[in-house]
C-alpha cells in the first residue's frame, strides 16, 4: 500500500489491483458520534443532503451522472464515520472523482430540499424498525446504556429528525467536512502517481473552515458508560418466536486482545462447526440461527451472541448459552487450536476484501477508527503473537456481566424463562 498527504491535510491511501475497474472511498470522522451539541440524526441527514444538488449540478444531473459513471455507488453513516464510495471503469475515474469532489466540497444545503428529504429519512426510519433482528439489537442498546451514542439509532428519532434545521446541517458540515478530517482510498490498476494526481488536482484547493481538534468536537461521546447487565424483555406483536441477543463490553481490550477475541470467536460461534452452533442447533435443535460476533468499531466495542428461537425453546437456549459461557470462564485452559482458527479468520478477512469496493471501504474506515489502515493487513496476515494463553486471558476478562435482550411474541412467554434471571420490561420503545 502507498500513501500520500496533501498540503491541506487530506490523506490518500492507494492499493494496486489488476483489472479494468477502480474503486474508491471518501470518508470523514463525522458519524453519529460527532453529534455532541447537535440533534440526533444530523450526520445521517447531511449524508442525504449532499446528493440534493451542488453549486454547479442539480439533483437530477447528479443522479444521471452516477448512473452513467458508476457500476456501484453508495454512502453510509455509521457511529464513527460517514463514507461515500463507488466502483467505476478506470478510464472513468477522473470523472467519477470530479463528481464526488463536487458533491462533497460544494453542496447547496437548501432548506426547501431538506423539507423534501426529511420525509424520505422518516420513511427510512420506519423501514429500519421493521427489521426484527435489527430491532432486537437496537432495543438492547437502548436498555443497556445511559450515555453511549449507540443507545439511540444512527438515523435518530421522529422527534430529533423533526428538529433538525438546515442551519444545523451547515454547522455540522462546516465543522467536520474538512480536508484534514478526510481520508480517500483508491483501489486500482492505475499507477499510484496518476491516481494520486487526480485526487490532488481536485481536492488540494479545498480549504478547511474549522479546527475540529482545537474545539474538542471530535471526541469520544460515551465517557465511562458501562453496560447495565441484566435481562430485558419486550413484547413484539406479530413476531413468530423470539429473538435473543447478548452483549459483553470489550472496550478495555487493546489491538492484540481484540485480535485474540476474534480468534476465539471463530472457535466459539462463527461457523457451523463452532461450539455455540454445535450445542444450540446441531445437538439441541433449539434455534434456526445462532452465532457470535465481535464489534470492535470506535464506540461499538462489544462481543455479541445472537439467537432466533421459539418461545418454547427460549429458556433452554438461554440455559445452554449461559452454561457454555460459565464453562469457558471457569476453565483453566481452552480446548482451542490457535493456528487452525487463525487460518480460518485470515481466510474470511482475505475473502471479504477480494471485492475492491470492500477493500476501499475497509482501508478508509480502519484509518478513521484506528488511525492505522495497515491494521487490516495485520489481521489478514495474523501478524500478532497470539497464543492459547492470551486468548484464554482475554476471554475471561470479557465474558461477564452481559446485557441480554429478548423479543418475544407475547409477554406470557416470560414464564418459560428461569426465575433467577433479572427481567426488566421495557416501558418505552427504543
Amino acid at each position: 500500500m502507498e500513501t500520500a498527504t496533501l498540503n491541506n491535510g487530506l490523506k490518500i491511501l492507494y492499493e494496486k489491483r489488476s483489472g479494468s475497474l477502480t474503486s474508491f472511498c471518501i470518508g470523514f470522522q463525522a458519524g453519529a458520534e460527532a453529534e455532541m451539541g447537535f440533534n440526533l440524526g444530523t450526520a445521517h441527514a447531511l449524508e442525504h443532503m449532499l446528493f440534493k444538488g451542488t453549486k454547479s449540478r442539480k439533483e437530477n444531473e447528479i443522479n444521471n451522472e452516477i448512473d452513467s459513471i458508476f457500476g456501484f455507488s453508495n454512502a453510509m453513516t455509521n457511529y464513527p464515520y460517514t463514507i461515500y464510495y463507488g466502483t467505476c471503469r478506470s478510464t472513468d475515474f477522473p470523472s467519477a472523482a470530479e463528481l464526488y469532489s463536487d458533491i462533497i466540497m460544494n453542496p447547496l444545503l437548501k432548506d426547501s430540499d431538506f423539507q423534501e428529504e426529511r420525509k424520505v429519512i422518516l420513511q427510512e426510519l420506519k423501514d429500519w424498525r421493521e427489521d426484527v433482528d435489527q430491532q432486537c439489537e437496537d432495543v438492547l442498546f437502548y436498555n443497556a446504556f445511559n450515555n453511549k451514542r449507540i443507545k439511540e439509532l444512527i438515523i435518530g428519532t421522529e422527534d430529533s429528525i423533526g428538529r433538525i434545521t438546515v442551519e444545523e446541517l451547515i454547522k455540522f458540515y462546516n465543522r467536520f467536512y474538512n480536508p484534514d478530517n478526510c481520508v480517500i482510498s483508491i483501489v486500482s490498476s492505475l499507477p499510484f502517481t496518476d491516481a494520486a494526481s487526480i485526487i490532488k488536482n481536485l481536492f488540494e484547493p479545498w480549504e478547511k473552515r474549522y479546527e475540529c481538534s482545537e474545539n474538542g468536537s471530535i471526541k469520544d461521546s460515551e465517557d465511562s458508560d458501562i453496560i447495565k447487565s441484566g435481562t430485558y424483555i419486550k413484547e413484539e406483536n406479530g413476531l413468530q418466536g423470539s429473538r435473543i441477543k447478548y452483549i459483553f463490553d470489550i472496550s478495555m481490550l487493546n489491538e492484540e486482545e481484540v485480535y485474540a477475541l476474534n480468534i476465539f470467536n471463530e472457535y466459539f460461534g462463527n461457523g457451523v462447526s463452532s461450539l455455540l452452533y454445535d450445542e444450540v442447533r446441531t445437538k439441541g435443535s433449539m434455534a434456526y440461527e445462532v452465532f457470535s460476533s465481535v464489534k470492535a468499531e470506535k464506540g461499538i466495542e462489544l462481543f455479541c451472541i445472537s439467537l432466533n428461537t421459539s418461545i418454547e425453546n427460549c429458556k433452554r437456549a438461554i440455559e445452554t448459552v449461559d452454561s457454555l459461557i460459565k464453562n469457558i470462564a471457569e476453565s483453566k485452559e481452552l480446548n482451542i487450536t490457535i493456528e487452525k482458527y487463525k487460518g480460518r479468520y485470515s481466510l474470511k478477512k482475505a475473502l471479504e476484501i477480494e471485492r475492491t469496493i470492500v477493500l476501499a471501504n475497509r482501508l478508509v474506515t480502519y484509518e478513521i477508527m484506528y488511525g492505522d489502515s495497515e491494521r487490516l493487513y495485520k489481521e489478514i496476515n495474523g501478524s500478532y503473537n497470539t497464543d492459547k494463553d492470551m486468548v484464554s486471558k482475554t476471554v475471561k476478562r470479557i465474558l461477564k456481566s452481559p446485557a441480554i435482550q429478548i423479543l418475544m411474541s407475547g409477554m406470557s412467554g416470560a414464564r418459560h424463562l428461569t426465575s433467577d434471571k433479572i427481567i426488566v420490561e421495557c416501558e418505552e420503545d427504543a
